[in-house]
């Protein structure tokens, strides 16, 4: 079996430290397509200090939620994130890339509840609120 890899050019990638003189404090966030004959399946790679020991200290298994309340989430964070993207006088350069996240792809649970971890680690990590929850 042959296995084609690629990243997507309109891939989810976060470049959340604009500096050119210092790639490696860039942090990052990317979602990788791999497809084998007739599947496709989606992973999230996060390259920000951090994450992966928040990921692992989150108090329940990903079951404990599905993943539509997952994907849910997500829609609205990436909403949100992209429209403080487009708004860089109003936000900053924090926010310098879109996200690419179709809502009509089933990216599944795994991939969903880390991009929602992300958006939680996001929040904690730099104080930001992306959504006001009630």
């Amino acid at each position: 079996m042959k296995t084609i890899t690629y990243i997507l050019g309109l891939s989810i990638i976060f470049v959340m430290n604009p500096d050119p003189q210092n790639k490696e404090k860039n942090k990052k966030l990317q979602l990788e397509t791999k497809q084998e004959i007739d599947s496709v399946e989606y992973d999230l790679l996060v390259f920000e200090p951090g994450f992966e020991a928040f990921l692992a200290t989150v108090p329940y298994p990903k079951e404990f939620y599905g993943n539509e309340y997952y994907k849910n989430w997500n829609v609205l964070y990436v909403s949100e994130w992209n429209a403080r993207a487009l708004n860089p006088l109003k936000y900053g350069d924090f926010y310098e890339t879109q996200i690419d996240y179709q809502s009509n792809i089933d990216y599944g649970i795994d991939l969903n509840f880390k991009l929602y971890q992300y958006f939680q680690f996001i929040e904690k990590e730099y104080g930001i609120t992306l959504i006001k929850r009630k």
